[in-house]
């Protein structure tokens, strides 16, 4: 998996710049072709098994890693209107624990389970494209993911393949920084979680896109970027009836680091934000029904060791009934408050502090 570490703060601004660029570089596939050929197929449509987009980062200085985006769907519209969706949850760097580290540590997936590029182009720009069968372009477009939208371009190499179909693919790789998307956060949980450092902040997006003229039968088309392996979409847990025990307990540890359940300060009442990842641990918990699941709260260290482990307890109690009163089995749950004991920080800052605040699941064989 790609595990994120950064050499200073400026560095770490840029640290998955990889991630958000291998999701621009694919709309640039739709809006090249596209309006070239408007007069013989209005419309057009990516064609996921003959598509690959891929990411490498490096960590540790020297190690490259290669992973990809895998479920991604995309349509372009004679007028030259076009529109990509990746679906996050589908990241595949080769190791289930990095995929759940990617999907809920950095993209927060349970809040933000796609991103989406979109863009205007003029069909008279690749007026040329059936001609001279290979064209090359600087494409503008916009981002939008993780709440925020951001115009960006990159060059694009588009050839036409058939009378049908044509492949858009990065003439150079594509960067895009983290910081403009708000996920720095979200680079230091990667961090924590994989234990890693010395990361070079930057990494390389490469893609080859297909797109068919709507209405055309697809041909068995090989144009994948260089290196990628498999292609095409992959199952997500959502697809899945049920997970094995060493996933579920993937799931539970890099759901415990999301730091995405919250509380009022001192109560133990659930503050609405905390839904979607509640929604998400449910799920996991319905997936795996041959353990018990056990809500663990902690503190930090502001006010008596009495008083916190009182409130941890509660807090913990809380996120149990919550499950519960969503469906979860009353025998899968369980709770316990462990207070300020377990500290994952010291408590000397406001950050440090935050972290030592939290909730964690963990799973054990459930005893019929």
């Amino acid at each position: 998996m790609f595990e994120v570490v950064a050499l200073s703060r400026k560095t770490r601004a840029r640290a998955a710049t990889w991630r958000i660029g291998l999701i621009a570089a694919a709309i640039l596939g739709l809006l090249v072709f596209g309006p070239a050929m408007a007069s013989a197929a209005p419309n057009w449509t990516l064609d996921p098994d003959a598509s690959v987009l891929t990411y490498q980062s490096v960590k540790k200085n020297t190690i490259v890693e290669t992973n990809k985006i895998r479920n991604i769907t995309g349509t372009l519209s004679s007028a030259g209107d076009a529109k990509i969706s990746f679906d996050l949850n589908s990241v595949d760097t080769g190791v289930d624990l990095r995929n759940v580290r990617m999907r809920f540590l950095f993209f927060e997936t349970f809040k933000f389970p796609t991103a989406e590029l979109t863009a205007k182009v003029d069909p008279a720009a690749f007026a040329d494209l059936p001609t001279k069968r290979r064209i090359k372009a600087t494409l503008p477009f916009r981002l939008s993911m993780h709440g925020v939208d951001k115009d960006l371009e990159a060059s694009v190499v588009v050839t036409m393949i058939s009378d049908t179909q044509v492949s858009v693919a990065s003439e150079a790789p594509v960067a895009v920084h983290v910081e403009d998307f708000g996920l720095l956060p979200n680079v230091d949980k990667l961090q924590q979680a994989a234990n890693v450092t010395n990361i070079v902040p930057t990494a390389s997006v490469s893609f080859d896109f297909v797109f068919t003229a709507e209405g055309s039968k697809p041909a068995a088309v090989k144009t994948v970027a260089a290196g990628a392996a498999e292609v095409g979409p992959v199952a997500t847990d959502a697809a899945k009836t049920n997970f094995s025990d060493e996933e579920c307990l993937n799931r539970f540890a890099v759901l415990s680091r999301t730091g995405a359940i919250y509380f009022r300060t001192a109560s133990a009442r659930l503050d609405a934000k905390s839904k979607p990842l509640l929604k998400e641990v449910e799920g996991v918990v319905g997936k795996c029904p041959s353990l018990k699941v056990e809500v663990s709260g902690y503190t930090d260290s502001d006010g008596s060791p009495e008083a916190n482990k009182a409130l941890s307890e509660r807090r913990a109690q809380s996120v149990a009934d919550a499950l519960v009163a969503d469906g979860v089995p009353r025998n899968q749950i369980s709770s316990a408050g462990y207070g300020e004991d377990k500290p994952v920080a010291a408590n000397d800052t406001p950050k440090n502090k935050s972290l030592n605040r939290r909730i964690e699941f963990s799973a054990t064989k459930l005893v019929n």
